[in-house]
């Protein structure tokens, strides 16, 4: 038995019908040529008849402020095999992942499902993996889904992903003394950092807040159509763009490849804003979650959160970028004086009013942020399972009243994986945002390529 974490007990709290808050994952993968036709069947059997036994967080579940281990754990609960119309397209497959991620998983047991989908175009199978974000936050679920595939294409032994154990779960085995030993000194951490948090403060009230144009405070967010009370229904699209375009555009204009994703979101969302009509005159603002996790663990959450401008009141993509550029370093600037236990407390205490907004609808017109960009490191090496080459991975993440988009991004080898999640009924043809993305990363690769000077970055 382990106690909740206080940002884990907040994302149980937010949940509702029609806010479910698990986040997932959709996992592409490539049939092997010389695979037997019974392929999937063979696979599926291996994972039913498997020995092995589930391990933290696959066997919690919840009890009271604690997660405790689920003694009657039942697979057919959690794990489902599905076939598409065959040959599904990968628009039948986004469906049904649509269909799926509105559902809310049953907190009777541990918070997670898996389905095996079939009869994919072009020889592929898929897999889509859903867990509560009480339980991992995206560095974490990135680390679970590494640590269950293997470098190896000959590797054929199955072990079930939610059997896989890495070192967390091994700490979580000693002595419940060990364990409360462990959990003191977090509580110890968390006051000792209280001085520094409070001068960071001081600091921010003083010194950001007052003269500050780069500082974005929390509730600045301007209304738009990405602010309305959301539905259960969820729309999820995907796609996959070339690394090495981001990475030759970040390095001609002398940024990171973070500032060009965020600049090239901007750009997507004003266009669609556009063609809804519905551009605000202020400019968005989205939350950009940023991990302070210090050691190897792959369960909990150990995130904060930077307050991004967009800068969508600009035409000018360039402008964009310098306005994206400047309001996150100022962000950054300000963590850096900072240990994790002192980022964690001083977020809790800047942004605990705007989380309540959200958490009671107390503000409806008033929010700290637009929509969550996230994007979280993956994979740099090919992965396999059992033989199945990894082709693609696309997260999937949660959309709040007030917050009825979220976009999330990944790398994969050479890839960013962009996976969109939105309230189907907030905002309509969603997807076209996929096409907006693609037409944002020909402008600025339109700019760089000009004869015209680089970009000068403002520090």
């Amino acid at each position: 038995m382990r106690p909740l974490h206080p940002i884990d007990f907040i994302f149980l709290n937010l949940e509702k019908r029609q806010q479910p808050m698990h986040v997932g994952g959709l996992f592409l993968f490539q049939i092997p040529d010389n695979a037997p036709d019974t392929f999937i069947q063979d696979l599926v059997a291996d994972i039913r008849n498997s020995k092995s036994i589930p391990i933290p967080p696959f066997n919690n579940k919840l009890n009271g402020f604690f997660w405790d281990e689920d003694e009657e754990f039942d697979l057919d609960h959690h794990f489902r095999h599905i076939a598409l119309p065959h040959p599904g397209r990968i628009r039948e497959l986004l469906t049904y992942i649509s269909q799926e991620h509105s559902a809310l998983i049953d907190r009777a047991k541990p918070l997670w499902t898996c389905h095996i989908i079939e009869g994919i175009e072009g020889n592929r199978f898929a897999m889509y993996f859903k867990i509560h974000h009480a339980m991992v936050d995206g560095i974490a679920g990135m680390r679970l889904v590494e640590k269950s595939l293997s470098h190896d294409p000959d590797a054929k032994s199955i072990v079930p992903p939610w059997c896989v154990e890495g070192p967390r779960a091994k700490r979580l085995k000693q002595p419940k003394a060990s364990r409360m030993k462990g959990l003191l000194s977090t509580i110890k951490g968390q006051l000792d950092s209280t001085p520094r948090v409070l001068y960071e403060l001081s600091q921010t009230v003083m010194k950001d807040m007052g003269r500050n144009p780069d500082y974005v405070s929390s509730f600045q967010a301007p209304s738009s159509i990405l602010n309305q009370r959301v539905s259960s229904s969820r729309r999820f699209a995907a796609q996959s763009f070339e690394f090495s375009r981001l990475s030759h555009i970040a390095k001609s204009l002398g940024v990171t490849i973070n500032d060009i994703v965020l600049a090239i979101c901007s750009g997507a969302l004003r266009e669609y804003l556009i063609t809804q009509n519905a551009l605000p005159k202020k400019p968005l603002i989205a939350m950009v979650p940023a991990s302070v996790r210090t050691d190897d663990s792959d369960m909990s959450n150990r995130i904060t959160m930077i307050l991004a401008n967009l800068g969508t009141h600009k035409e000018d993509p360039l402008e964009r970028l310098k306005i994206v550029r400047r309001s996150v370093l100022n962000a950054k600037e300000r963590f850096k004086r900072m240990n994790s236990n002192q980022i964690l407390n001083y977020s809790a205490f800047v942004y605990s009013a705007a989380g309540l907004n959200i958490a009671s609808g107390f503000m409806p017109k008033r929010q700290a942020f637009n929509l969550v960009i996230s994007n979280v490191p993956g994979p740099q090496e090919p992965l396999y399972w059992n033989g199945a080459r990894l082709e693609a991975l696309y997260p999937a993440s949660i959309v709040l009243d007030g917050q009825a988009l979220n976009i999330t991004m990944t790398s994969y080898l050479d890839k960013l994986e962009v996976g969109l999640t939105a309230c189907r009924n907030a905002l309509p043809k969603m997807q076209n945002l996929l096409t907006h993305l693609e037409e944002e990363i020909q402008r600025f690769e339109a700019i760089v390529n000009q004869d015209s000077p680089k970009f000068q970055a403002v520090s």
